[in-house]
């Protein structure tokens, strides 16, 4: 049996971008993470298709988590300045000033977008210009400095055209693209750092849950809370869920639904939730808490098109009880339809499956942006 480390050539660039990164050699970063990859799995398919061969990984058994890749793409600034022109570089660690912003203060953005392969081998990207504009929203609330929506596309396109070989066939999976934003310079009083660094990797993905979904409405944590970071995609809204999320599991839930402090609805973890109550469809709106997601702004572009009746408004969590059904969005999820939601020991059960609302979105969503239906939003990117 092959080792990881068997199938990454080894390499090293001994530079340092912005003053405070490091890239490390391919090797060493396999050695110290590649054998602790979850849902990575040693290389047992070579497959190959019109756009050449693909990555020797066993494509039946994708799980979400990371997959080193060949190649990641950088860019880089000073405070008050526009980013460079950036450069790809293969994939490794970085080593950091100690006293970086993102280290010290969490001045930091990301993002996450697909690529899908369609059956006659093209590679299709999904709105990436809405990342874009979602990561300046966000660079703005956080002090930062922000690529431009040609730079982050660009980014992003580079990204995935040199590791193109790992996004998966068809019906196997995605490639999950991670653009980050960091204030990497360094800084040690309260203030935004004085360079930052932007860096975009991807890695092939499966589902991100595995089995039915069953949530659990979680009352003394919040996720978020007005006036703070909750509608913009920080780095700092995501490790104060770890707690709740491990109480959940350790109970046997799949994810955790949050609630605001009045006990009106806002998101799962990481994901938008929508009800469904006969032709009505609602979704708590994004008015300063709830992160305003790509893929829940196409769901709602689609149910208009399917002419069924769209309602943001405040859901108070008793609402739960009259749903019919119930389904997260996502870029990680797509469209998942809830099994059953427990609140204060009272399981309530959700339709799913064939002939739901949640399963007719699913289909329309993927089916764009997998192109086994005509993209007539004009959505996807096709890469050169």
């Amino acid at each position: 049996m092959l080792k990881v480390s068997d199938y990454f050539r080894k390499w090293s660039i001994p530079s340092r971008i912005a003053g405070s990164i490091l890239y490390k050699t391919r090797d060493q970063y396999c050695r110290t993470a590649g054998a602790e990859v979850e849902g990575y799995n040693e290389p047992s398919v070579n497959s190959s298709n019109v756009n050449g061969e693909y990555a020797k990984i066993n494509w039946d058994v994708l799980g979400f988590g990371l997959i080193p890749t060949d190649y990641m793409y950088i860019m880089n600034c000073s405070k008050d300045q526009h980013f460079s022109q950036g450069t790809l570089t293969p994939f490794g660690k970085i080593e950091m000033n100690p006293s970086s912003g993102i280290l010290n203060y969490g001045q930091g953005l990301f993002e996450g977008l697909k690529a899908h392969r369609t059956a006659n081998g093209r590679i299709l990207l999904f709105r990436p210009e809405q990342n874009a504009m979602r990561m300046k929203v966000g660079a703005k609330r956080m002090c930062m400095q922000a690529p431009t929506v040609e730079q982050f596309v660009n980014a992003v396109k580079q990204t995935v055209h040199s590791n193109k070989r790992w996004v998966p066939p068809p019906g196997k999976g995605a490639m999950y693209i991670r653009p980050l934003l960091m204030g990497s310079g360094p800084v040690l009083g309260v203030a935004p750092a004085s360079e930052y660094t932007f860096i975009t990797y991807a890695s092939p993905v499966g589902n991100y849950h595995k089995g039915v979904l069953n949530l659990i409405v979680e009352e003394k944590f919040r996720r978020a809370i007005p006036g703070g970071t909750g509608e913009v995609k920080a780095v700092t809204n995501y490790a104060i869920i770890y707690k709740p999320i491990a109480e959940a599991k350790a109970k046997g839930f799949t994810d955790v639904l949050f609630l605001n402090a009045e006990k009106y609805i806002e998101e799962v973890s990481t994901t938008n939730i929508f009800l469904v109550k006969g032709n009505e469809i609602l979704t708590p709106p994004t008015s300063g808490t709830i992160l305003p997601g790509i893929t829940r702004k196409s769901i709602i572009e689609i149910t208009h098109v399917l002419g069924y009746q769209v309602k943001e408004r405040a859901i108070p969590v008793e609402e739960l009880f009259d749903a019919e059904e119930v389904f997260c969005t996502g870029t990680a999820v797509g469209v998942n339809s809830v099994n059953s939601i427990t609140y204060q020991d009272t399981r309530i059960a959700y339709k799913r499956g064939a002939g739901t609302v949640g399963q007719e979105l699913y289909e329309m969503l993927t089916g764009i942006q997998t192109g086994r239906i005509e993209d007539k939003m004009g959505w996807t990117v096709e890469l050169d």
